[in-house]
């Protein structure tokens, strides 16, 4: 499928967020889509697919000039658009989730529970996945989830497949998987539009890129003609130094935190390790392995079943998450969107969820005490606003992750455990909260950063502890710590 896009305008309040864009994919094409959060990237393909309406320009679609008012207009001309927000009902099924509205009948209208199952089957195969298909989506991970979205694109004879974000809950294994199903895809005559942040991905699997930024396209070239340098510099319109900051913290001697033989039957066994004062501890492992789900359960947000957990040496019981606040524990959750922010709330009350304590005076708050605190977090972490009164919901996605960052540093935390915390995140911003971590390990707080991306990981982290299956595989020192290494131990290996 050909798309052509012809000087595209958007204004979203008086203010223009696309501005005369020109945009072509041809047939059988994997065309990478880049810009920072808030370049105007989504806009353009909810135009393409008729989730807005554009102020001016034309669409031409396979050389026929096309309006879409719906995308379900779109997709009956095989156009699938995968968001990066999930669209997954987490009281359905599984089987029901990818047939939503579309589900398969026999002569009489009566729906074909056995057809259906085949056809999941199938697809969900494709992806080399396997999870039972009569379960609750909501039981399952936000990786496992995004799966269910890229199958619910292949139960569709699509020619053209917008992927915004889709390894963004992957490990490097499954991204792998996927790179072939669309290759395959491809061969088929398929096309892509591709958006993701990660450089690696785009330099792997696309043939073309195209960069927006405010708003204007500003560049397109065959990935083989360009490099990262160029991209970052398209992108943010500046240079922005070393990918990975340098670690500047040095952990202490003393443990702050100590897990022993954690366990969650069926989650994770027998875990235990420690995290030093002022250190960054980084867990990697595929999906699946128990990462988030021990997470969640040092936070207090999981029950488990034995084991115990030491803070500064003195052992603790953290029954929920504000028992966990009360010992000084942070959690910045892999699900931003519905776990860590309120989004029709303001910037200001976002922040001040978590903790207001801080900020009262004998039990009453005081306006211009919360104003001076919440103007200080924006400015500290570099939110982008006009006044703290925004709605969170129209910030971009790293501006977003920023406000999850400043709630949880209100709280003054001695032990802050994150969740990847730059998915969906753009090359400027997450160079921005990378400084945030290691700013905060050189101040004490001890860090654990969970993360699927394996550069992110072993550049940011002090040790490396690799989970596999439930329990941990290895846990390796900086110098120890190479893609090699923790793939061994994370796919079973010695």
């Amino acid at each position: 499928m050909k798309i052509e896009m012809k000087s595209i305008s958007k204004s979203f309040y008086g203010v223009q967020v696309l501005k005369k864009v020109d945009f072509t994919l041809e047939n059988a094409e994997i065309h990478a889509l880049m810009g920072e959060n808030g370049a105007g990237k989504s806009t353009l393909l909810k135009i393409l697919t008729g989730v807005y309406k554009r102020d001016e320009g034309t669409i031409l679609v396979d050389g026929v000039e096309k309006v879409y008012n719906h995308p379900i207009e779109a997709e009956k001309d095989g156009i699938v658009f995968i968001h990066q927000e999930l669209n997954i009902l987490p009281n359905l099924t599984v089987l029901e989730n990818l047939f939503l509205g579309k589900e398969i009948k026999n002569s009489l209208g009566v729906i074909n529970k056995k057809k259906m199952e085949e056809k999941a089957k199938t697809a969900l195969k494709t992806l080399n996945v396997n999870f039972p298909l009569d379960m609750l989506a909501g039981e399952l991970s936000v990786g496992k989830q995004q799966m269910i979205e890229i199958a619910k694109a292949l139960l569709v004879d699509a020619k053209l497949i917008i992927m915004d974000e889709p390894t963004a809950a992957l490990t490097e294994q499954e991204t792998s998987l996927l790179f072939n199903v669309i290759r395959d895809l491809q061969a088929k005559g398929v096309s892509f539009i591709y958006i993701s942040h990660r450089m690696e991905e785009i330099f792997e699997v696309c043939d073309v890129i195209s960069i927006l930024r405010d708003g204007v396209h500003v560049m397109n070239k065959k990935i083989s003609e360009t490099d990262f340098d160029e991209v970052v510099r398209s992108m943010v319109g500046r240079e922005i130094g070393d990918r990975f900051p340098k670690l500047t913290n040095t952990p202490e001697e003393n443990s702050r935190l100590e897990v022993e033989n954690l366990t969650k039957k069926g989650l994770f066994e027998n875990v235990s390790f420690y995290v030093k004062k002022g250190e960054i501890l980084g867990v990697s492992g595929l999906m699946g392995a128990g990462r988030t789900e021990l997470a969640h359960a040092i936070f207090g947000s999981l029950k488990y079943d034995s084991g115990t957990t030491k803070i500064n040496g003195e052992k603790v019981k953290i029954k929920s998450p504000i028992d966990a606040k009360n010992h000084g524990i942070a959690f910045i959750t892999e699900d931003r969107k519905s776990e860590g922010l309120i989004l029709d709330f303001s910037i200001e009350d976002n922040i001040l969820l978590a903790d207001a304590n801080h900020l009262s005076k004998f039990g009453v708050l005081k306006q211009s005490n919360i104003e001076k605190r919440v103007n200080e977090l924006i400015k500290k972490i570099n939110i982008k606003t006009n006044t703290s009164k925004q709605p969170v919901k129209s910030l971009s996605g790293g501006n977003q992750q920023k406000v999850v960052f400043a709630k949880w540093l209100q709280t003054k935390p001695d032990i802050l455990i994150l969740d990847e915390p730059t998915r969906g995140v753009d090359v400027g911003a997450k160079k921005e909260i990378y400084n945030i971590i290691i700013d905060l390990a050189s101040q004490g707080v001890s860090v654990i950063l969970i993360s699927s991306d394996l550069p992110e990981v072993i550049s940011l982290s002090n040790r490396v502890m690799v989970m596999h299956e439930g329990k941990i595989g290895g846990i390796l020192q900086k110098e120890d710590a190479t893609q090699e290494n923790i793939m061994k131990i994370a796919t079973g290996g010695n």
